[in-house]
């Protein structure tokens, strides 16, 4: 069991991997977006490079770093089968399963970007950005303080701070009515 922290240290390292790609990838879209509606050649010029941008991101950092975060927690798991057992694990699990559903449906996004495919509008964009945030806290705090109770606090503080994104978002987006090069 001494490589078991190699294997914990090389989990995390994917994990936080993963989670840049997941950041940065709705940004990369709302950029897309915006490109998308902007007049020749620029829309031509932004839209290409964006996509190019977007496709390393996701396909070489992004993808590699969820199966692989994903291959080293089973590993865990298999070393550690008791942790299966524990309350704070099965809630854990389950925002696991919210993190991959999130990186399936932000695959969507990206598949219908790449074809020039715009359903979304920018500002969606920016709020979906905020879902792994939300993931993560709720993740961390499950890991650190390993209660299934006490997670609550931390799920409290989830939604405090996504009513201050909200509110920022909306005083972002009055700046931007008012000056649109903000």
């Amino acid at each position: 069991m001494e490589y078991y922290n190699y294997i914990k240290s090389l989990h995390l390292i994917f994990v936080i991997t993963w989670f840049a790609g997941l950041f940065y990838i709705p940004r990369l879209f709302v950029y897309q977006i915006e490109a998308f509606h902007k007049p020749s050649p620029d829309k031509e010029i932004l839209g290409a490079q964006l996509k190019l941008m977007a496709k390393r991101l996701w396909n070489i950092i992004t993808w590699p770093s969820a199966i692989l975060a994903t291959v080293f927690a089973v590993w865990l798991l298999v070393l550690q089968p008791f942790w299966l057992h524990q309350p704070w694990m099965h809630v854990k699990l389950t925002f696991v399963v919210l993190l991959i559903l999130y990186h399936l449906k932000t695959h969507q996004f990206y598949k219908q970007l790449q074809r020039d495919e715009v359903t979304k509008t920018s500002n969606f964009m920016r709020l979906w950005n905020e879902g792994a945030t939300f993931i993560l806290f709720a993740v961390v705090f499950l890991v650190i303080l390993k209660s299934a109770i006490n997670w609550v606090f931390g799920v409290i503080g989830i939604v405090v701070l996504g009513l201050l994104l909200m509110l920022g978002f909306k005083i972002y987006k009055n700046i931007r009515a008012k000056n649109p090069d903000a």
